[in-house]
């Protein structure tokens, strides 16, 4: 799924066109993200729950080169669909 897609299904069940769609379709994605650096998560209810995690410093391997590099801790976003969601698809 892209911007672009919810932007489309913005302009077709609103009615906007398509610059007011795309708008929308980013403010969306901008609230969403706003949400997760406020609250570390984000819940779609029948949907899904977006969850903001910590991750710890670890050791990794160039795939190029085979040596071993330090990757710094860090955070990620992770997603757990409901219940629904998973009947559903």
């Amino acid at each position: 799924m892209s911007k672009a897609f919810i932007a489309q299904v913005i302009q077709g069940s609103a009615e906007l066109t398509g610059t007011a769609a795309n708008r929308a379709a980013g403010d969306l994605m901008n609230a969403i993200v706003k949400e997760l650096k406020r609250n570390g998560r984000f819940t779609l209810p029948s949907f899904g729950t977006f969850t903001v995690r910590k991750t710890k410093a670890r050791k990794g391997l160039n795939p190029r080169t085979g040596e071993q590099i330090k990757v710094k801790a860090g955070k990620t976003v992770r997603f757990k669909a409901s219940p629904t969601l998973k009947k559903t698809v």
